[in-house]
């Protein structure tokens, strides 16, 4: 049975805003372990739906695209974010707080 992965992707370190972290990603888990080619030393597998990777709007429509093609799924929830508020005046305090 083929075993899928729904999630909201989070932001990289590279990102300050939240640009592509609204959707919803539903990935494949790999069936098959990976293999190293002896002559060229690349990693390969045999599992193709393992590049697959399909974007939602929604997780609603990420799990009923799972249910309607017979794939079981896990939907792991996004963290949110703990917002600390700070002032633009504790940039210049002279006590380190």
């Amino acid at each position: 049975m083929t075993e899928a992965r729904i999630y909201q992707p989070a932001r990289t370190a590279m990102q300050a805003g939240q640009a592509n972290t609204r959707k919803w990603v539903l990935e494949f888990e790999p069936a098959a372990a990976k293999t190293v080619d002896p002559l060229m030393g690349w990693t390969g597998s045999v599992d193709t739906r393992e590049q697959v990777h399909m974007t939602f709007d929604s997780r609603d429509e990420a799990v009923a695209f799972a249910r309607k093609n017979g794939f079981t799924f896990r939907v792991e929830e996004p963290k949110t974010p703990r917002i600390r508020p700070k002032n633009y005046a504790d940039n210049f305090r002279w006590d380190g707080g």
